[in-house]
């Protein structure tokens, strides 16, 4: 079993490097399902599971070049490479998916951050869904929710079974949060734009005691920064002003998601390679303890799952 260490490479089960970065984790039928990043060979989106967070089993990339895509909106652009200037095959960029299970529909939906490979200009959300959870997805394609950008991004599921998506907008300025349609296919309506000029990014929600609770970073590229959390007794509603979460880097991380377990809520975050290279990169994942409604983290070498 491995003892997993933060700011160290986690093998899955094969003793393969395991990457699943800017990811998401799904509790199904026994499982935690661990989406995440890998931008490895033609691959996007890759998929492992583990019943105790401990040890994971590779299920496979998800998400790649040669995905089956089927479009869904009027207006979505279906591509997964293209041809550059040079006449060369070029990948897009997929980044932070999230991943819910819709009752409704009963498929798995998969919500990710689009960009074009060339620069950060197209700022799209883009979906695929499938059946299973681990395989036999489809990409429907990418576009801009009611005409807004969305980059670094997060699915929120709450307890009434209604599903919002969070993403910065306005090149990074703002944070819009839309709830989507009942098959969660689809933006229904913006229901807050937080933090105007903040320049907030990698959103991470979680709900606490009634409370909703959301972790963010600032805007300075691979470069970690002091965390900072804000509340609020809705999601449409009020938040409050962002206050520090963490140290001045947020121990070196910068937020995935927030994953509930035992009643306990677990921080899990990346520490990006940066200079050294992206598939440098690692995890941090800490237990996030609370004081009051304030909601904190200690550092520990070892991934506090």
């Amino acid at each position: 079993m491995n003892t997993l260490k933060n700011g160290e490479k986690w093998y899955d089960a094969d003793g393969n490097i395991i990457h699943a970065h800017g990811g998401h984790m799904l509790s199904r039928d026994g499982y935690y399902y661990w989406y995440g990043e890998n931008r490895t060979d033609n691959n996007y989106i890759s998929c492992y599971r583990s019943k105790d967070l401990k040890s994971f089993e590779f299920r496979g990339n998800i998400i790649t070049t040669d995905t089956p895509t089927a479009g869904y909106r009027v207006s979505t652009d279906l591509a997964l490479s293209h041809t550059d200037a040079d006449g060369k095959p070029r990948k897009v960029n997929l980044e932070r998916p999230k991943a819910l299970f819709c009752e409704y529909t009963k498929k798995y939906v998969l919500w990710v951050h689009y960009e074009n490979g060339v620069d950060y200009s197209a700022a799209r959300c883009a979906i695929a869904t499938s059946d299973y959870p681990d395989r036999g997805f489809n990409y429907h394609g990418s576009f801009n929710p009611f005409g807004d950008m969305a980059r670094d991004c997060t699915l929120f599921l709450d307890d009434d079974g209604v599903a919002y998506f969070a993403a910065a907008s306005r090149d990074n300025a703002d944070l819009h949060i839309w709830r989507l349609t009942r098959d969660f296919m689809n933006t229904e309506r913006l229901v807050n734009v937080l933090w105007q000029g903040e320049f907030r990014e990698a959103p991470a929600i979680f709900k606490k005691d009634g409370k909703y609770y959301m972790l963010s970073s600032y805007c300075t590229g691979w470069a970690p920064n002091q965390g900072k959390w804000s509340v609020a007794d809705s999601i449409d509603g009020s938040w409050s002003l962002l206050e520090n979460f963490g140290d001045e880097t947020t121990f070196g991380s910068q937020p995935a998601f927030v994953l509930p377990r035992d009643g306990k809520f677990i921080y899990f975050a990346d520490r990006w390679g940066g200079s050294i290279g992206y598939n440098e990169s690692t995890y941090v994942v800490l237990e996030i303890k609370f004081d009051g409604e304030r909601p904190y983290i200690e550092y520990s070498e070892t991934a506090e799952i």
